[in-house]
């Protein structure tokens, strides 16, 4: 009885913490939010086109979030995520367009090359010392001009191939590719919690120090983060020449705020250690619909921009009000606890 009472407590206080986290709030919100366009629509939105126009365009920015979010894990930002998915994109259009190379070699090209491009910009990171905003900066430069020349000023279409048929499949009315999408977030949520790779990333972005101490390497969670977020990348390429009708320079030069947005708003911690896969999935889906909204009542695009980075950094303002009252609490408590030791010793050479 006991311990079935324990196990009640412990989900009653599990469910308690769901309500009052910031995922529990971006679900309301997309869930209103997504009641109120529908109604405004008068229910076009449920139709099964317009449901699998939203799947699917809400895909690369799940993804792209999550390339991010594994880099700010570790206290790192990777301002190369817009580039690196661009230059990804047409290669393989460029490869299988101009030189006839396979669809799965092509895939295969691209993700390695995400990957080891990523690996390259972490390794850059630990042995030059620079902070990640710098060199990612600078790897940003070099991906936008690799990108230009490939595709130059054309559009490469690369055929109504396997690929384009794969960008257009659904399973009972949802996209494919935006299941891939969610398929990759909880891959990365049980990375990070279970696999102890994950953990040790997790680690070492909350406290480089302690980490260091209890035998973690922080240069190695570092190269780790940013591999895995050049592969994420990788995905979305693949899945962007996959669904979109042809690629060019323009591919992602809109991804960068979006990378940032849906983390953090999802409850990541710019100074690493804390970071929630699912909130960046919804705070991605709350993102759309405010693109959504945008299209429905025709208002400028500059709005969308204007929304989403006024919300980002109300969140980061907030987010840092909450860590440094509890930071003041803290010390208070520590505070009145030597108080109360000094006082209980005084307390008792005294009677002595």
């Amino acid at each position: 009885m006991k311990a079935l009472s324990s196990g009640r407590s412990e989900a009653r206080t599990s469910l308690l913490r769901f309500f009052r986290s910031t995922e529990m709030t971006l679900l309301v919100v997309g869930a209103a939010g997504f009641a109120i366009l529908v109604a405004g629509s008068h229910g076009s939105l449920l139709h099964g086109d317009a449901v699998r126009g939203i799947l699917s365009y809400l895909t690369v920015p799940i993804l792209i979030g999550l390339a991010q979010l594994v880099v700010l894990a570790v206290g790192q930002m990777n301002l190369s995520v817009g580039p690196l998915g661009g230059f990804l994109a047409v290669l393989i259009a460029a490869l299988m367009a101009d030189h006839g190379v396979p669809v799965l070699l092509a895939v295969v090209i691209a993700l390695t090359l995400g990957t080891l491009i990523g690996a390259a910009n972490g390794l850059l990171v630990v042995t030059t010392r620079i902070n990640g905003f710098i060199v990612t900066l600078a790897t940003m430069t070099i991906l936008g001009g690799l990108q230009y020349r490939v595709v130059g000023t054309r559009t490469i279409d690369p055929g109504s191939g396997i690929l384009k048929t794969f960008g257009t499949m659904s399973l009972l009315n949802v996209p494919v590719i935006f299941l891939i999408a969610l398929a990759a977030a909880g891959l990365l949520a049980f990375f990070l919690r279970r696999v102890v790779t994950g953990r040790r990333l997790l680690a070492s972005g909350g406290n480089p120090l302690a980490a260091r101490l209890s035998g973690i390497s922080n240069d190695r969670a570092i190269v780790v983060a940013h591999a895995l977020s050049g592969l994420i990348i990788g995905v979305a390429a693949v899945l962007t020449v996959a669904s979109a009708p042809g690629v060019n320079k323009s591919i992602g030069g809109d991804w960068l705020l979006p990378s940032f947005a849906a983390p953090i708003i999802g409850g990541a911690a710019l100074t690493g250690g804390s970071v929630s896969v699912l909130g960046a999935v919804l705070a991605a889906f709350v993102i759309r619909l405010v693109d959504v909204a945008r299209a429905q009542y025709s208002l400028d695009p500059s709005w969308v921009n204007f929304t989403v980075g006024a919300v980002v950094l109300g969140t980061v303002v907030i987010t840092r009000i909450r860590e440094t009252r509890q930071a003041k609490a803290t010390r208070r408590r520590v505070d009145l606890g030597r108080t109360g030791i000094t006082g209980d010793s005084s307390t008792a050479g005294s009677a002595s």
